[in-house]
């Protein structure tokens, strides 16, 4: 009789050690390695026929497996037209931010243009996804639940409905009966999405899987699960706004520069067409520190207002808090108006804030952030009509960033007259003046953030030697 052996495997490389280890000795990961039983090892393969026949490249037909549209237009832009027959999806994001209310409208979706879509869910009744999807208006008689964690039950639903789309939620309830380890883990998953994976590509059916995320944000599991799916979305936002956004970190059908938005409503997730105009719908005009930066989230640009107040500290190591801004690029930025431009910063609480609950993390931000800060601690205030695009590199100069037309194309659109560039930037789009400047002390100045150029720091010094 075969017997099992207990092994410690990585749950990011997978590599195998005879007993635990604080440390992988395959990919040198720390606390990653996981009991699990395993079995007997097995010899020579033996030679079959392949179950298709082997075909040169140029005779494969590219148009059997062409997306299918979900319904969703912001989910369909992420996936570059819809789901294809035979793929398998991978979706994650922490929870509560919505994605079995996405995966259930777009399942109504697609039952509705004739397709037959199966849910199966192992973390919520057929009542409760009832209920909810009354509440969302997704009630078709193409749409069939399950409420099933045992593999061989799933692929029993699936063999019974014969569906154009499975919705699993989440990969990480399902259970292998063969398998001694418990749901959720590696050996669980693994085993699990392997066979999902194989029903999908026989089949010709769509699979969109759920998954949990870690704490640190990333999806739950083994790192074979993210190499076996054809496309892996990550859903992203805050529990306190309305807005959600849609990444795209791997998709072998398309492009991964896409990004999906939404907005959280009492009836669903609504896709949002124009995101710059709902990011500035309530900003107020003529408040120091306030700034519009164009930024590009993937192939969309998004127009931004960054905020920035600071105040005298009273403490000795002055706060700098960031929301939706990277940390260190606000201390970077900091530095160099303190250094190269004069504009005193040490002894100031700052407070930055990217509007709306996006978050903003490119270098094209900075020129923006530092126009903001300069602003807010002089009291004077930017015109309406302009917005900042560069990056500021340590010595102060001015650096243009990628794609700078379509973000100045996004600012004409929506009445920016004016940008503050660097001088290598390209010619912008009609309707909007480049403002051309070298450096953060010359930006500062030529905007009359500050009368007079001062003495930057590190030429005070010089003197004073």
């Amino acid at each position: 009789m075969a017997r099992t052996r207990t092994v410690y495997r990585c749950t990011d490389c997978g590599a195998d050690a005879p007993q635990w280890a604080g440390q992988c000795s395959g990919c040198h990961a720390w606390n990653t390695l996981v009991e699990e039983l395993d079995g007997p090892a097995v010899g020579r393969v033996s030679v079959l026929t392949p179950t298709t026949v082997p075909v040169p490249i140029g005779e494969v037909d590219p148009t059997e497996f062409a997306p299918r549209p979900t319904g969703i237009g912001e989910l369909d832009r992420v996936l570059g037209g819809g789901l294809v027959p035979g793929s398998v999806t991978l979706l994650g994001g922490e929870p509560g931010i919505g994605k079995s209310t996405v995966l259930l409208q777009a399942a109504a979706e697609v039952a509705a243009a004739g397709g037959t879509v199966l849910y199966l869910s192992g973390e919520e009744s057929p009542q409760q996804i009832r209920l909810r999807a009354e509440r969302l208006g997704a009630l078709h008689p193409r749409l069939y639940l399950a409420s099933e964690v045992a593999l061989p039950q799933v692929v029993g639903a699936i063999e019974h409905v014969q569906p154009d789309l499975v919705v699993v939620d989440s990969v990480q309830t399902l259970v292998d009966p063969d398998l001694a380890s418990a749901p959720g883990s590696v050996a669980q998953v693994r085993e699990c999405s392997h066979r999902l994976v194989r029903e999908a590509k026989e089949r010709g059916c769509a699979v969109v899987l759920v998954g949990h995320v870690t704490k640190e944000g990333g999806l739950a599991g083994p790192r074979v699960l993210e190499h076996v799916v054809d496309t892996v979305l990550a859903f992203e936002g805050d529990r306190h706004h309305a807005l959600r956004l849609l990444r795209v970190v791997k998709h072998r059908f398309g492009s991964t520069q896409e990004l999906g938005l939404f907005e959280m409503t009492e009836k669903g997730l609504v896709g949002v067409p124009d995101p710059s105009g709902m990011f500035l719908a309530d900003r107020r005009a003529g408040i120091p520190g306030s700034v519009v930066v164009p930024t590009l989230e993937g192939n969309r640009p998004l127009l931004v207002e960054l905020q920035v107040l600071t105040s005298i500290s009273a403490l000795p190591s002055p706060r700098r808090s960031a929301t939706g801004i990277d940390t260190g690029r606000l201390g970077m930025v900091l530095a160099v108006l303190h250094q190269r431009v004069g504009v005193l910063t040490a002894q100031l609480d700052v407070y930055a804030l990217a509007v709306g609950g996006v978050k903003v993390a490119e270098p094209g931000a900075d020129l923006a952030l530092a126009l903001a800060v300069a602003s807010s601690i002089t009291g004077r205030t930017l015109p309406d009509d302009l917005v900042a695009c560069g990056e500021v590199g340590l010595g102060g100069e001015l650096r243009q960033v990628a794609h700078t037309p379509r973000r100045l194309s996004e600012a004409a659109r929506l009445g920016f007259k004016r940008a503050v560039v660097p001088f290598s930037a390209p010619e912008p789009p009609d309707g909007i003046e480049a403002v051309r400047v070298g450096t953060l002390l010359d930006a500062v100045v030529r905007l009359g953030l500050i009368a007079e150029p001062p003495i930057p720091i590190h030429r005070r010094r010089t003197q004073e030697r």
